[in-house]
């Protein structure tokens, strides 16, 4: 089979792609490794930043669904020193420019708003091979092959597509995140809630490099946690992560002497804690221009997590399904427009964060860049 547009991955930026495509007429099919698209949790909140996430909402023209799931109140910020003494708080009186969602309903808006059969579920790519004229063969686990004119790696952290552009291989930046739940926490946990308020929560130790977190209030009374810790991989891989009291029992030896209604974010959930290492790219990341392949999102320029990652992905394939519609008859001359504002875009994003930030930087994050754009 021959597809002119070939998309793998069905996160939010190739989703954004295929819709964007589809309206210019262009068709496109996305390729999804997971069966279905309920068939894991989608991750929690996403503050979708005026600047990028929501010009990427625009050109796809879901703005008014985008609207409909925001939650109000959620762009209020709170950071806490560890022994629970307020450093910071910004209440959210209306003019934040990054709306808080579910990363899940917004997936599922872009889903809603393509063409029945778009995304091919259970399709996980195993091989791919360059034939000539820019076209590439595409093989699936499930022994089917498709050949495309124009490949989009949009299959995040360890892209499949990748290697045809680039031998970069993500890197540990040297901490994980540790994610927990807490749910119906306004009842069962009243002190952790009143912690957390009403939107992000933000809790340091001033005086320690590698250990701090964030915690978000999502729908339903449900706060959802994410522990750092700058430890080697093997010192998490030690940890028993199936074991869930035991797993949050070691976590949070780690932050012994922080403020109870600190740490019953790890100790008190009902589910086991979750680990997610956290690797990136080189900054800068780019490749030399390879004809009918390229990439976007985390494939293209993974970084430790800064509240960018989501909005930039969504913005590649918006800008990405724009340059394509402005060069209908020429992809190289699309993809080299698409790939020239890529590149400074996502270094730029990447040098802002920083691999390891210090305590100073976590509390200036909090304190004036992530709700004063």
């Amino acid at each position: 089979m021959h597809t002119p547009v070939t998309i793998i991955g069905a996160g939010l930026g190739g989703l954004t792609l295929a819709r964007v495509l589809h309206l210019h007429g262009i068709p496109a099919t996305v390729y999804e490794a997971e069966p279905s698209p309920t068939a894991r949790a989608q991750g929690g909140m996403l503050d979708i930043h005026d600047h990028n996430g929501q010009l990427a909402l625009q050109a796809a023209d879901l703005m008014d669904e985008f609207r409909g799931i925001v939650l109000e109140g959620r762009q209020a910020t709170r950071l806490l020193h560890r022994d629970g003494t307020v450093l910071f708080d910004k209440a959210d009186d209306g003019t934040g420019k990054s709306p808080e969602v579910q990363r899940g309903e917004l997936r599922q808006i872009l889903l809603d708003s393509l063409p029945a059969g778009t995304v091919r579920w259970g399709r996980k790519a195993t091989g791919i091979r360059a034939l000539a004229e820019g076209r590439h063969e595409v093989a699936f686990a499930d022994g089917s092959t498709v050949v495309t004119s124009l490949l989009v790696g949009a299959d995040g952290a360890w892209s499949r597509v990748r290697p045809l552009l680039s031998g970069a291989i993500p890197e540990y930046v040297g901490r994980s995140f540790v994610e927990t739940f807490l749910y119906d926490a306004d009842t069962l946990h009243p002190a952790t809630a009143k912690a957390v308020g009403s939107g992000t929560l933000g809790a340091v130790d001033p005086d320690e490099h590698g250990k701090w977190f964030v915690a978000h209030r999502e729908k339903n009374g449900t706060l959802h946690a994410y522990l750092t810790l700058a430890k080697p991989q093997d010192w998490f891989a030690a940890i028993d992560f199936t074991d869930a009291a035991g797993a949050a029992a070691r976590i949070a030896q780690e932050y012994a002497g922080w403020a109870p209604e600190l740490t019953a974010l790890i100790t008190g959930g009902g589910t086991a804690p979750v680990l997610r290492s956290l690797h990136a790219l080189p900054i800068g990341h780019r490749w030399d221009r390879v004809p009918g392949v390229t990439l976007l999102g985390d494939a293209a320029h993974l970084s430790p997590p800064n509240g960018e990652g989501a909005n930039l992905a969504m913005l590649d394939g918006a800008e990405l399904g724009q340059a394509l519609a402005a060069h209908p008859d020429d992809i190289e001359a699309a993809l080299t427009a698409y790939e020239q504002a890529l590149f400074p875009r996502s270094a730029a994003a990447a040098v802002a964060v920083g691999r390891n930030p210090t305590p100073q930087e976590v509390i200036s994050f909090f304190t004036q860049a992530q709700h004063t754009e």
